[in-house]
């Protein structure tokens, strides 16, 4: 399955080392003001090839809207848009041909399909994502107009946790650092490893203000269900909170609970979301990236003909993929949010005769 959502809806095509890739966003309501050099600069958050914390691929990430804009909005139809590769080295996987790389979608592509792309992985490489960030720019351009905003940051690299969160600093930290104070130590574990010709995993939060009370479909598509599923289909997650999360298992419900007053919650352990709907409250998500299963240490696999073989992997990879996943999370929370304001619009008769009447 390539498409994302039920009424704002997105689906992506290409490869890592394909022509080119790009996304057709579909359920743009009309008049939405377009402004390309923001998605543009979604784009370059995103791309490869910037510092010393991420792969050596240059892209430009040059995005091309193809459709659905005329004089700068929407106009209610399909929003396709093409993103060209332009910085293969597609030789660096000839080795690979036949070898399924440890930690990578390499072994179950190729039972499920009989057949993989082995240059970078194909369409299961993280450079798919850079359409996402495509897709979840127009999100933002929609949610932009109703006062709701999305932001994110690496909270976590390889154990050394933030203490304090400023959603400001990512816009000037070259690891979109959430904690100034840790910083250098989460820059100095990535390039320790990068070293070692190895990786490390780390974690990203995203922040959802100005969100409603109300968003979230009960009972099989709740807020924090929908949220969850979203990023656990970005490459390399491995795990989700919201709110508290998992530490909300160590506590009794009188500290967990967020006490209620005429003002609104006293706290927000529950992450803006009960129910599965959404409180008004800030959206928290924790998003946990595994190390970068491309690492530059021999390695056991096995081939295709199922031969036990050590090998070596060449190319360019991130040696800290949650860096990066950060944008690509944040832009699947707008996505996520845009599609679930559609959605609560008719949940209410009051709303639709507002519309109709």
């Amino acid at each position: 399955m390539n498409l994302f959502g039920e009424r704002f809806t997105f689906s992506t095509f290409g490869e890592s080392h394909g022509k080119a890739l790009g996304c057709l966003v579909d359920g743009v309501p009309a008049g939405i003001e377009i402004d390309e050099a923001f998605i543009q600069s979604e784009l370059d958050r995103r791309k490869p090839g910037q510092n010393a914390y991420a792969t050596a691929r240059k892209e430009g990430d040059v995005v091309e809207v193809l459709s659905g804009v005329f004089e700068g909005k929407s106009t209610g139809t399909p929003i396709a848009m093409v993103i060209y590769n332009t910085n293969q080295k597609s030789k660096d996987y000839t080795n690979i041909k036949d070898v399924f790389r440890p930690g990578h979608a390499d072994f179950t592509y190729w039972h499920k399909y009989g057949i993989r792309d082995y240059r970078g992985g194909g369409r299961s490489s993280a450079r798919e994502t850079a359409a996402r960030v495509a897709a979840g720019a127009i999100a933002k351009l929609m949610l932009k107009e109703l006062g709701i905003t999305c932001k994110s940051g690496v909270c976590e690299i390889a154990g050394i946790a933030s203490e304090n969160l400023d959603f400001s600093y990512p816009q000037t930290s070259e690891i979109y650092a959430l904690d100034k104070k840790v910083e250098q130590a989460q820059k100095e574990a990535v390039l320790q490893a990068k070293e070692a010709h190895d990786s490390v995993g780390g974690v990203a939060l995203v922040s959802i203000s100005g969100a409603p009370i109300g968003l979230g479909e009960p009972m099989y598509h709740k807020l924090d269900g929908a949220l969850a599923g979203a990023m656990m289909g970005i490459n390399a997650v491995k795990g989700v909170e919201i709110g508290d999360g998992i530490a909300s298992t160590k506590k009794r419900g009188s500290d967990n609970n967020d006490p209620i007053r005429n003002s609104g919650f006293e706290s927000n352990h529950s992450g803006g979301i009960l129910g599965g709907i959404s409180n008004g409250n800030e959206i928290l998500i924790k998003v946990h990236f595994k190390p970068t299963p491309s690492i530059f240490k021999t390695q056991h696999t096995t081939t295709t003909q199922n031969e036990e073989v050590d090998f070596s992997l060449k190319g360019r990879h991130d040696p800290c993929v949650a860096i990066r996943g950060s944008i690509v999370a944040e832009s699947m929370a707008a996505l996520v949010i845009a599609d679930m304001v559609l959605l609560n619009m008719g949940r209410q008769m009051q709303a639709v005769k507002q519309y109709y009447m």
